[in-house]
């Protein structure tokens, strides 16, 4: 029998790759988003490719909606082996800049989201004694990023969450695993520069100058080193099929000698100095 993988967020980007990629693996894939509407490149993907999905309607968000595909999926297929926590928001501004909406509105995306659908699904796996939860998290969620205030702190949580679980949920057959992707070229990236250019103009006015410096050697970085949706999505499927999957999947050897260095300097200092030069 097939095993059963639940991807959030799969309209566009990592999402999208990793449900394709997955099914092409062998797994029954139950992809995810917010608006039904926004299934078209999903379904179109997956014709071209000609692998089976089955699209379900997920606002990680809802604990409404959340219990509701849960108790879907079981009904259809009797168990879930596989969560990947992709859904997530960027939101580019400055402590200053950001209202506590918008705060609480990234948190809820990327924190509470990932904590809301994980505590759905992991009793099903602890009583399968089986299962893999593996949440995309971010470069900022090792290293905090200028202008990334919300974004990171949401990622961070979803760390300390993740490997505060992982330990349990191994005594348990479960398996957990964080992928780290650094610069990726997605819609999400598009959406994230949209804010910020939203934010440019708001607050002291050596904010919007130091984003317009951020913002342009961020464009040279995903330039240089940007990855693909597919280069993720084929990480994420060596963390579900792995024999024994690691904690941690960094997904740029860039972004693994900066958490090296950073991990080498227990001040912190090193890393916060190195960060603050993309802002001269």
């Amino acid at each position: 029998m097939a095993p059963v993988a639940l991807v959030t967020g799969t309209s566009t980007g990592i999402g999208l790759s990793t449900a394709i990629h997955l099914a092409r693996q062998g797994f029954e894939v139950v992809a995810t988003l917010r608006d039904s509407a926004r299934a078209d490149a999903l379904r179109d993907r997956a014709d071209r490719e000609a692998v089976k999905l089955h699209i379900r309607t997920l606002d990680v968000t809802s604990d409404a909606s959340t219990q509701a595909c849960v108790r879907d999926i079981l009904q259809a297929h009797g168990r879930i082996d596989l969560l990947v926590n992709n859904a997530g928001a960027g939101y580019l501004a400055t402590m200053e800049q950001t209202s506590e909406e918008a705060l609480r509105r990234t948190m809820e995306v990327n924190f509470f989201g990932v904590w809301r659908v994980t505590q759905a699904v992991f009793p099903l796996m602890r009583e399968q004694r089986s299962g893999r939860i593996i949440s995309v998290s971010s470069f900022g969620g090792l290293v905090g990023q200028p202008f990334n205030d919300a974004y990171c702190a949401a990622k961070f949580a979803v760390e300390g969450f993740m490997e505060s679980l992982a330990p349990v949920a191994s005594r348990l057959g479960i398996q957990v695993s964080l992928v780290e992707p650094g610069p990726v070229h997605t819609e999400f990236v598009n959406n994230v520069r949209a804010t910020g250019n939203g934010t440019q103009g708001n607050g002291p006015a050596v904010y919007g100058e130091l984003l317009g410096r951020y913002m342009r050697g961020s464009a040279e970085t995903y330039a240089s080193m940007g990855q693909t949706a597919d280069d993720i999505a084929r990480i994420i499927c060596e963390a579900a099929t792995s024999p024994s999957p690691h904690l941690r999947y960094i997904t740029s050897e860039v972004m693994r000698s900066l958490y090296a260095l950073k991990a080498g300097d227990a001040t912190g200092d090193t890393m916060v100095a190195r960060v603050a030069t993309r802002l001269d």
